[in-house]
């Protein structure tokens, strides 16, 4: 599997998302009080994520 999502919980127990591609880590999320949040942050960026705009700010 060369990228995924994944939803993981984190020391303080709220879940997290990150993406990885080919086992490096991308991007993650803040923390999510429930899973379904973090998969409802997954659903947006898959839905909202390919026509996003880059900003260079450099």
């Amino acid at each position: 599997m060369a990228h995924h999502f994944e939803i993981y919980k984190d020391k303080a127990g709220e879940f997290r998302v990150r993406f990885k591609y080919n086992s490096e880590i991308m991007f993650s999320t803040q923390g999510y009080s429930s899973k379904s949040s973090a998969q409802n942050a997954i659903d947006s960026i898959k839905s909202n994520g390919l026509g996003a705009e880059v900003v260079d700010n450099s």
